[in-house]
């Protein structure tokens, strides 16, 4: 802990060197430095300034809303920023009521982790679906990958067709891959030096990072917002890699007699509880262990087996009980575990699935 108040002169943030998350954080050894020179940046700051790179910082989530209604006053285009592999855990509730009258164009960014067979139009006709079902109507959808550029000069061309002498303010909940893109935005749009200014949303203590745009306007670029109910939050920093998938996923297929279970890792699990032999297609990271048993073994398997043949998470003192969650399906869905992954269930089936406790479970139409 600092002694005494230090603020970055780039944002105008409290320094602080104990949480790389939150906004004003700045290494030891960069303070020192900054200091002796007179330009204190914190480590955010410091990248964008010498880098043109911006790093994510997490808000609360009645900063957020406060922010979203800011942006509400505006006149502006808002780009809203889905991982399309965890598109339940990155909706934001409420998100247009709270932007008012300006037009949504939803993102789905991170398509290079879906299998290869996927077709584009369908997966934009599904994700408007799920936008309309969470009560957000898009006035588009465009699918990319931050990751590998993929995409991104098509985005680039959209929102100039939208953007109608307005800026634009890009928004996402953390994890979504939005400084990613930005950050690709930035190299496409600019590709000039120093370009990028901070400075205060209004009436809040929170950066604002405007990315000049041809016309005059600014692409503005916000914090995330922490969603409580996804995976990542009850796991260690290095368990976190079974639920960020980094290569295109492999789906597996399996054949299930009800009174069947499926084990994901220590972290999910996966009952058919009734119905014909069928099958189940998952699709979690690839590195991820599935284990098949008997549902009746299934609470004592668990208790021998998690932290250990059963991870992540690793070691036995990390483990954390699993809450069921029973559905019975009418339509062909997906059982999504937020922030782990889904396993398409065929209907007319009685299943359960099972996460630690705030995760959230739910079925959805199936994306597939």
């Amino acid at each position: 802990m600092l002694e005494e108040k230090l603020y970055c002169i780039g944002c105008g943030a409290l320094i602080q060197d104990t949480d790389k998350d939150k906004a004003g954080y700045t290494p030891k050894s960069a303070i020192e430095k900054g200091l002796e020179s007179g330009e204190l940046y914190c480590q955010r700051c410091f990248r964008l300034r010498h880098y043109n790179e911006i790093q994510p910082v997490d808000v609360s989530d009645d900063e957020f809303l406060h922010l979203l209604g800011k942006i509400g006053d505006t006149d502006s285009l808002v780009v809203y920023v889905v991982d399309i592999f965890d598109v339940n855990g990155s909706i934001i509730p409420g998100i247009q009521r709270f932007v008012g009258n300006n037009p949504i164009l939803v993102v789905g960014n991170k398509v290079d982790l879906l299998p290869s067979s996927f077709k584009e139009s369908k997966i934009k006709d599904w994700l408007r679906q799920m936008m309309n079902k969470a009560g957000i109507k898009p006035i588009d959808i465009e699918l990319v990958s931050a990751k590998t550029n993929r995409s991104v000069d098509d985005l680039l061309e959209v929102i100039k067709k939208y953007q109608k002498n307005r800026d634009v303010y890009v928004v996402g909940v953390t994890n979504v891959g939005k400084s990613t893109l930005i950050n690709q935005i930035i190299h496409q749009a600019s590709g000039q030096e120093q370009v990028i200014t901070t400075s205060k949303f209004p009436g809040t203590t929170l950066d604002m990072i405007k990315i000049p745009l041809d016309d005059g306007h600014d692409l503005i670029d916000t914090p995330g917002v922490i969603h409580a109910s996804q995976m990542a939050h009850y796991l260690s920093p290095k368990d976190l890699k079974y639920v960020s998938p980094q290569k295109r996923i492999k789906p597996k297929v399996y054949q299930l007699n009800d009174g069947q279970t499926l084990f994901l890792g220590a972290i999910g699990r996966f009952d058919y509880v009734k119905g014909p032999k069928t099958g189940f297609t998952v699709y979690v990271d690839n590195n991820l262990m599935i284990h098949r048993t008997k549902t009746e073994n299934a609470d004592e398997f668990f208790d021998k087996h998690a932290g250990e043949l059963l991870n992540p998470p690793l070691g036995k003192e990390n483990v954390v009980p699993l809450q069921r969650h029973e559905f019975k399906v009418e339509d062909t869905s997906d059982l999504v575990i937020e922030g782990l992954g889904w396993v398409t269930v065929p209907k007319g089936s009685i299943i359960a699935g099972w996460a630690p406790k705030g995760v959230s479970v739910l079925i959805r139409k199936a994306m597939f």
